[in-house]
């Protein structure tokens, strides 16, 4: 059973994941608009990922006889200046949410709650998985100087990303 002090904060980062599923679509559709139909393709699976991870949290609280309380969700931005500084929101965002997570472990760690520590753990691998990834993605756009006929192949190479389902280990 959750304590009352872990359930509103997962309930708290449950609404940061739906945010962040809505900022990534969001972003999806700027690129879209722009013809970088390579780049939304990446940002409609971190959508897709962050809808996931969503439901993983979702569930824990309920088997755990937690409550869900879904909280109001901000409107995301719609607009950015070019695709690196969109990433770089991206990675802020990412790193934003990995300190969430570490809370949540903090937290976990602080009431003695080893269950959800353990199911906290899958979330912290995770993250530095998705900082990684944005950061490689940042680094390519430096190397071409974020536009011209290399822009163009690397929106080619982010369509290639395919969503492949997390599953919890």
């Amino acid at each position: 059973m959750l304590s009352e002090k872990m359930q509103k904060a997962l309930n708290e980062h449950l609404d940061r994941e739906m945010f962040s599923s809505y900022l990534y679509l969001s972003m999806s559709a700027y690129c879209a608009k722009d013809n970088l139909k390579g780049f939304s393709n990446w940002l409609k699976i971190q959508y897709q990922e962050e809808m996931a991870h969503f439901d993983f949290i979702y569930d824990y609280i309920l088997k755990r006889f937690g409550t869900v309380e879904l909280g109001a969700i901000e409107k995301p931005k719609k607009v950015w200046n070019d695709i690196r500084e969109l990433f770089n929101e991206v990675l802020e965002h990412e790193r934003f949410i990995s300190k969430s997570i570490n809370n949540l472990v903090s937290l976990a760690k602080e009431e003695k709650d080893f269950t959800t520590d353990t199911f906290l753990g899958w979330f912290v691998g995770e993250q530095a998985e998705e900082e990684s990834n944005v950061d490689e993605v940042i680094g390519n756009l430096s190397f071409i100087d974020g536009r011209g006929p290399a822009l163009l192949m690397l929106d080619r190479e982010m369509a290639t990303r395919v969503f492949v389902a997390p599953i919890l280990a």
